[in-house]
């Protein structure tokens, strides 16, 4: 299915989901209370599902954290002392700086 028609299809439903039918047939829309309400049962349904890391595992991921910026860090120093001092010679040498 194109992604055209199923966001479409998505919006119908959405669409679908803030109105009830009643027992006479007709359509009514829902209450902002009671969407309000309904949104709040799913949320606290979706955080029934969260679970939080372990100690060791907020201190392996921690540390990952760290040394990435640090070898992030090391990286770009390079790059700028090598590139830094070139585009300086680049520029004296096209006559832009005197």
């Amino acid at each position: 299915m194109p992604v055209a028609e199923k966001s479409a299809e998505k919006k119908r439903s959405m669409a679908k989901a803030a109105i009830m039918n009643t027992e006479d047939g007709v359509p009514r829309a829902l209450s902002v209370f009671t969407r309000g309400r309904d949104f709040l049962k799913d949320v606290r349904a979706e955080m029934r599902k969260v679970s939080t890391p372990s100690w060791k595992e907020v201190q392996s991921t921690t540390v990952v954290v760290i040394v990435s910026v640090f070898a992030f860090a090391a990286f770009f120093w390079a790059v700028d002392a090598v590139l830094g001092p070139a585009q300086q010679h680049l520029y004296h040498w096209l006559g832009a700086l005197q």
